[in-house]
């Protein structure tokens, strides 16, 4: 579909909304790059502020604060476990028109990245190592993808060379941020839209499609790995051209 009627849907009532972009585990704000050319080009203004991955509940307090900063309606959008963080970041805040949910986790109010990953088994289980840590006074355990698991579990679609890159460059996440159960689900009171990636093997296409059906989530499916905003910034961008539209 061409964004550029969503794109002028967008301008029909008013300012266009701030695109706020939330990225997962094992990643960082750039990982969203291609996708923020293409909506710039559209003449959104976009934020991908950088998601601490340190625990569900105080990832999604701090975008929430990073969500009281924007003036103006949002859309906010979040890729894998930045699924999760913006269901409960976007709670009770009437200023997020519409949430997009990028190869995402979306979790219910008492459930968590683990139970739903218990439920929809994939190839990520096998494929982290964990490694304690020491912040100050705290200590946990974070999760690393096993650098010869990240090209065939985490982005098969991408050259071997690019998706090496990646791992190098990689931002662990405690395990909390799977094991913290939500105690939020704002795609209850939102609306919402979603992609699927048919050859994710981090984040199932099955549970990707269950949780879309639950929330009724504007849903899109295309032929792409986990990471989809790396692989296919056009297809994701058009799905969050497509929800500022509306909204």
């Amino acid at each position: 579909m061409p964004t550029a009627p969503a794109d002028a849907r967008g301008t029909a009532h008013g300012a266009k909304p701030t695109v706020v972009l939330v990225h997962g585990a094992f990643a960082d704000g750039s990982s969203w790059n291609g996708v923020i050319q293409r909506l710039e080009r559209h003449g959104y203004t976009v934020m991908a502020p950088a998601n601490p991955l340190r625990g569900l509940h105080s990832d999604a307090a701090y975008i929430t604060s990073v969500l009281r900063s924007v003036k103006g309606p949002v859309v906010l959008a979040g890729h894998s476990y930045g699924g999760a963080v913006i269901s409960t970041a976007a709670a009770g805040n009437p200023h997020v028109k519409a949430l997009v949910y990028v190869n995402a986790l979306m979790p219910d109010v008492g459930e968590s990245g683990m139970s739903l990953s218990a439920r929809f088994p994939s190839a990520l289980a096998t494929a982290t190592r964990s490694v304690p840590y020491r912040t100050g006074g705290t200590t946990g355990t974070d999760l690393y993808l096993k650098q010869d698991k990240v090209h065939t579990v985490f982005a098969a679609c991408l050259p071997a060379a690019q998706a090496n890159l990646l791992g190098i460059a990689q931002r662990p996440a405690a395990t909390t941020a799977f094991s913290e159960k939500a105690d939020a689900a704002a795609w209850k009171n939102i609306p919402s839209w979603a992609l699927v990636g048919r050859q994710d093997k981090t984040v199932t296409p099955e549970q990707e499609r269950f949780e879309a059906r639950r929330a009724h989530s504007h849903t899109v499916e295309i032929d792409t790995c986990h990471v989809s905003l790396v692989a296919r910034p056009d297809a994701v961008a058009d799905l969050i051209l497509k929800a500022a539209g509306a909204s």
